[in-house]
């Protein structure tokens, strides 16, 4: 009798995984090893679909062919549905009649009050943490920055997103407030579920912020609490500014295409992206 491989499963031909063996080799994989293989599948679709919205290659309102994700993704149709309801209940795709799964429009009215409460909540994380900063959290601040530099220098959006955050939660790591930590981390996570990067559909945001940064770390080093507090705070409200720039200017551009009341143009105009 052949003895089960680490990681296969008994009746298995040595050296032969669970996908080249044929339906009666098969036959003997335990069941328990068929249903982790479908979590696997599952799990890899859910992860795949989500990055793609996040990093804004899926823009919202795209419809989502589940025949066709399935044959690019090379799994059955099951495994993309059960992806696209869960990113449903996270609130990242929406199911519309006659139309199928597309990625959630934002609405713009929530993404900017978010975002408005992140930079008052974070101004004063901020300040409350440049006290409790050391040498070496400087240190690490100016690298991240410097980090920022080139990834924008490549024009990796995504990367710069992440280090964005990066440098931010180094901040405000060492606030002692516990209670004010935690409505900053509420916050972000409503702001993830919105959209998870800005440098994506604000590339000039990169620039401004970079020089931003380096004006922030210099307060922390040696300005003020009150000037920390509403430098963190004004850097922040900088990104909604932009955003209400860009979507005034394609507001004109909508209107000169298709005259009417606003309420009448397409949704996806609404659609905006998280920091």
């Amino acid at each position: 009798m052949a003895e089960a491989k680490p990681g296969g499963s008994a009746g298995a031909v040595p050296g032969q995984d669970d996908h080249d063996r044929t339906p009666a080799e098969a036959w003997h994989t335990p069941p328990r090893a068929l249903r982790w293989e479908a979590v696997n599948k599952q799990e890899r679709t859910y992860t795949i679909l989500r990055d793609r919205i996040h990093s804004g290659s899926l823009a919202p309102l795209a419809r989502l062919n589940i025949d066709a994700l399935a044959r690019e993704l090379g799994v059955s149709p099951i495994p993309v549905r059960e992806a696209l309801r869960r990113l449903e209940a996270e609130g990242w795709v929406r199911f519309t009649p006659n139309v199928g799964a597309v990625v959630s429009p934002v609405d713009a009215t929530s993404w900017e009050q978010a975002m408005i409460a992140l930079a008052i909540l974070e101004g004063a994380a901020s300040a409350e943490a440049q006290e409790h900063l050391r040498r070496s959290d400087l240190t690490r601040l100016r690298k991240i920055s410097a980090g920022m530099e080139d990834a924008a220098a490549r024009a990796d959006p995504l990367r710069f997103s992440k280090l964005n955050r990066a440098l931010h939660a180094a901040i405000i790591a060492r606030c002692p407030n516990a209670y004010l930590l935690e409505l900053l981390e509420q916050t972000n996570v409503r702001l993830d579920r919105l959209r998870s990067t800005m440098f994506v559909y604000l590339p000039h945001r990169s620039d401004e912020a970079l020089r931003e940064h380096l004006r922030l770390i210099e307060l922390l080093e040696g300005g003020t609490k009150e000037e920390v507090e509403a430098y963190a705070r004004w850097h922040k409200l900088r990104t909604v500014e932009a955003y209400r720039a860009i979507h005034q200017a394609n507001e004109k551009v909508l209107a000169a295409r298709h005259p009417g009341p606003p309420a009448a143009r397409v949704a996806s105009e609404q659609a905006v992206p998280a920091p």
